[in-house]
């Protein structure tokens, strides 16, 4: 009997066993087959590229996007331990079936599990948009946009913004933001006119360095993009010929003076990865241009990081199969392959063309050494704690709130009508008045934002009622009662090439048509409008702006609308300056402060206005 129950016993030890190996979620058994802890890290990195496979060096340089489902189509734990994949991404939308900090964490676990259980044992670096914010997490601290940033010029807030967003990324456990976006903005009808840093290089290098420390802060690799002059791409050479990933034609002495110099200071402040563009240089796409990654990056500036494509970058490179896109793309100088669905054929494609002769040897350890050189920097072979959840801290909403303040630019100001008293009645009315979607813009729980997500914050009609002792109002059958009304118009959250406009109009393209149905019903009714823009770009206001009594630009402030009403109430003062030239026709779209013949008086505001109370 004794021996009966020992047998069963046995028996069931051997099911918890097996599990215990089954479950990836559990720490995994790891042998000492890594290099002497002893070793630097560049003898660490030699010490894998010695005892590495092809296979296994080819699997680091892909990136696949996570599954939603756990099907086939994107990564699954059982894939990245395969394939000893490199990296994993989630990109916007792509979230936890609970969105929180603890199934985000427990999310990357266990594909960071996976990774340590593959043949290599090489840990995944774990990649995220958190453009303005940890922004695909519910109950993150949703910052202004970086146009907004730009319009405040403070480069010890961004600092402060970047810490912040590095912090709640640490809280899910991810290893990896794709950001800044550090580009200069030319045409303003390019739907990524928000992600930019304004058109102004010595302001955009003044605030890359300090935010890609802040970024960094805790461990966090950051990504300067897209490598180079994507903001400057003509209309027209695009997409459905418009303006995103179209071509950009610069000279190399156009470059040196603008563009270069931004990457310069990224590199300066220690930026681990660079993101190429989508779009052309002078006709030839940027994920195959060996003489500006390689020979300028990689060599003049002596980026030592590693170069990553973007979202299946290589699709417009011109060759005739993927295997040739493949290897030009890598031959150009690109460590790492962003491919979220088609990551195993890639894989296969690496390995294929290093066995054809196409992609050399030497470029593979060249791309592996940066990758495995980056996660060491980054101490992922180290053993780490999970940070406490603290989403939306008193510091952390505090930044945010300043950020906000300081981005707001007061464009026009008749008879002082701002700022108001907290006495007055208002009436406030527009699309985005209150809806926390269209104030936070795109890269908000999902790729295009939207305006019907609700997550925590302040709305601007919130922030009215917080702060006001009068009376607030909404519905037009009380605009008898109100001593001003508050206009808010808007534009429709979007990303990308979904935010492109042809004419940049406040009723069409990116613009709610509602928006004239609110201006009418604003003006001229014998009190003051006071019209507030939330836009990524400057709209054309031509016939509107007559009629407006004040007019500020909020850019895309993010969550925190309180800081909105403390600069119109006036417990501070404005500080935001116009981070690009507005124009009063589209076909100024294009023209920056840097034109020769710049003559201010030609646009609805030029570069750099912002009035101030105390002016």
């Amino acid at each position: 009997m004794k021996r009966f129950l020992s047998i069963i016993m046995l028996l069931i030890l051997t099911m918890i066993l097996v599990a215990c190996v089954e479950n990836t979620d559990l720490p995994p058994v790891v042998d000492n087959d890594y290099p002497d802890s002893n070793l630097s890290i560049e003898e660490k990195v030699a010490w894998w590229l010695e005892n590495l496979t092809l296979a296994e060096k080819a699997g680091q340089m892909v990136q696949g996007e996570r599954s939603n489902n756990g099907g086939q189509s994107g990564v699954t734990p059982t894939k990245v331990k395969e394939l000893n994949l490199g990296s994993v991404l989630n990109g916007g939308g792509n979230v936890p079936s609970v969105n929180n900090p603890t199934n985000w964490y427990q999310m990357y676990q266990t594909m960071y599990n996976a990774s340590l259980a593959s043949s290599s044992k090489i840990p995944i670096i774990y990649g995220v948009d958190a453009v303005h914010g940890h922004g695909n997490l519910y109950g993150a601290t949703i910052f202004p946009h970086n146009i907004g940033l730009a319009a405040a010029n403070n480069p010890e807030l961004m600092e402060d913004i970047g810490e912040v967003v590095s912090y709640e990324i640490a809280q899910t456990g991810l290893t990896y933001n794709f950001s800044p976006s550090i580009g200069l903005i030319k045409d303003k009808r390019w739907g990524r006119v928000y992600e930019t840093l304004g058109e102004n290089p010595v302001v955009a290098k003044n605030l890359i360095g300090p935010y890609i420390e802040g970024l960094q802060l805790f461990d966090i690799a950051a990504s300067a993009k897209h490598f180079i002059a994507d903001g400057y791409t003509e209309f027209g050479t695009g997409l459905d010929g418009k303006v995103d990933r179209g071509n950009a034609e610069l000279t190399i002495e156009e470059l040196e003076e603008h563009h270069f110099p931004l990457y310069e200071a990224a590199i300066s402040a220690g930026v681990k990865t660079i993101m190429v563009s989508y779009s052309s240089l002078n006709g030839v796409k940027m994920h195959e241009n060996r003489e500006l990654v390689t020979e300028i990056l990689k060599g003049e500036m002596n980026f030592e990081g590693f170069v990553i494509g973007d979202y299946n970058g290589i699709d417009d490179i011109d060759a005739s199969t993927l295997m040739l896109k493949v290897a030009h793309a890598i031959n150009a100088g690109v460590d790492m392959l962003m491919q979220p669905h088609n990551f195993e054929q890639i894989i296969d494609l690496i390995i294929l063309n290093v066995n054809n002769h196409r992609i050399p040897m030497s470029r593979i350890d060249d791309a592996v050494g940066r990758i495995i050189k980056v996660k060491y920097e980054m101490g992922l072979f180290e053993e780490k704690e999970r940070k406490a959840t603290d989403l939306r801290n008193e510091n952390s909403l505090n930044i945010a709130r300043q950020a906000v303040r300081e981005s707001l630019v007061l464009l026009k100001n008749n008879e002082n009508v701002l700022p108001l008293n907290k006495n007055m009645d208002l009436l406030i009315i527009g699309e985005g008045s209150d809806n926390i979607g269209i104030q936070s813009g795109g890269w908000t729980i999902n790729w295009q934002g939207g305006d019907q997500i609700n997550i925590p914050g302040t709305t601007i009609l919130d922030a009215f009622k917080e702060v006001s002792t009068g009376n607030i109002y909404t519905d037009m059958n009380d605009l008898p009662l109100a001593d001003a009304i508050v206009l808010v118009v808007s534009e429709k959250p979007h990303a990308e090439m979904m935010g492109d406009s042809v004419a940049l109009s406040l009723i069409s393209d990116t613009g709610y048509q509602s928006n004239l149905m609110h201006i009418q019903n604003a003006i001229n009714k014998g009190i003051p409008v006071i019209t507030l823009m939330l836009a990524s770009k400057p709209l054309i206001i031509e016939d509107y702006i007559d009629d407006f009594d004040a007019f500020v630009m909020l850019f895309l402030p993010g969550t925190e609308g309180l800081g909105i009403t403390d600069v119109l109430y006036g417990d501070y003062d404005f500080k935001g300056k116009l981070p690009y030239t507005w124009p009063k026709f589209v076909d100024q779209a294009s023209e920056t402060m840097l034109k020769s013949s710049y003559n201010p008086s030609d646009y609805r505001f030029a570069y750099g206005s912002g009035l101030t109370y105390a002016s």
